[in-house]
C-alpha cells in the first residue's frame, strides 16, 4: 500500500486488494456536503406544486405540452420554450394494485399506484402517483380523477404535495 497524503483520510485500494477479495474498511466518519439543483424545468414544476399548481412546458415545434416539464422535447430535440399551467385533474391511464411496500414487505391493505394523464397536457403525459378515496376494485382505466392536495402550510415543493388523486364527481 502506498502512503499518499489525501484531502480525505482513507486507505488506497491496490489491485492486489481487489484480486484477493479483501474489503476496504475505515475508522473514519465521512461528512459529505453537497448541493444539487433540479434544473430549470423541474424546479419551476416543484415550485408550482408548493403553490397547488401543475405546470408543463410546450414545444414550439410540435406543440406538445410536456408534464412533468422537460427542458427539451424528446421528439423534436429542440428546447421547450413556453410554460403552460395545466389542470390538477386527469384520467387514469394505467394502474396497479399493490400489496407490497417500498421495502418489499407485505401490506394488509393495498395501495393503488397509477399513471394519471393530466388535463391540459398532451396525450400520454402523465404523473405516476397514488390513488385514494376509492376502493381498489372500483378503479378502472379512463376514470376521471382530481388531485387531493396537502394543506398549503404543509407543502414543500415535492410531488408528495399531492397526497393522491381521487375520483372526480
Amino acid at each position: 500500500m502506498s502512503s499518499k497524503i489525501a484531502k480525505y483520510p482513507g486507505t488506497e485500494v491496490e489491485l492486489d486488494d481487489l484480486r484477493s477479495g479483501r474489503f476496504l474498511s475505515s475508522d473514519y466518519e465521512t461528512l459529505l456536503r453537497y448541493s444539487w439543483t433540479s434544473g430549470v424545468a423541474v424546479s419551476r414544476f416543484l415550485d408550482g406544486l408548493k403553490s397547488g399548481e401543475i405546470w408543463g412546458k410546450k414545444c414550439g415545434k410540435c406543440g406538445r405540452v410536456l408534464v412533468p416539464p422537460r427542458a427539451y422535447c424528446e421528439e423534436d430535440f429542440v428546447p421547450t420554450d413556453e410554460w403552460v399551467r395545466v389542470r390538477d385533474t386527469g384520467t387514469v391511464n394505467t394502474f396497479s394494485i399493490s400489496y407490497v411496500n417500498n421495502d418489499a414487505s407485505r401490506r394488509k391493505e393495498p395501495i393503488v399506484v397509477s399513471v394519471v394523464d393530466i388535463d391540459g397536457a398532451s396525450p400520454g403525459m402523465g404523473i405516476l402517483h397514488l390513488l385514494g378515496e376509492v376502493e381498489p376494485k372500483r378503479v378502472e382505466v379512463g376514470m376521471k380523477v382530481e388531485a387531493a392536495w396537502k394543506p398549503k402550510g404543509k407543502r414543500r415543493g415535492a410531488i408528495t404535495d399531492i397526497r393522491y388523486f381521487r375520483p372526480r364527481g
